[in-house]
């Protein structure tokens, strides 16, 4: 099964953080946006294994995030 989770990323020092806000304690740092991207992919893939292997529910995905583009008027 396939699912996305909402990850929000952000500037965290000289470098960059992400979190999921569905997965308490799943978050990740790094040096580059890039490394952060990757680095959270892995930390959602270990947060399900242990929930599981814990016999914890995994959680679904709470929020759903788009992109709305409008015309700003000069």
């Amino acid at each position: 099964m396939k699912t996305g989770y909402l990850v929000m990323y952000f500037p965290d020092g000289d470098g960059w953080g992400a979190e999921v806000p569905d997965l308490p304690g799943c978050l990740t740092c790094g040096d580059t946006l890039d490394q952060v991207r990757e680095g959270i992919k892995e930390a959602i893939q270990g947060w399900i294994e242990v929930a599981r292997e814990d016999g914890d529910p995994i959680p679904e995905p709470s929020r759903i995030i788009e992109t709305v583009s409008v015309e700003i008027p000069v």
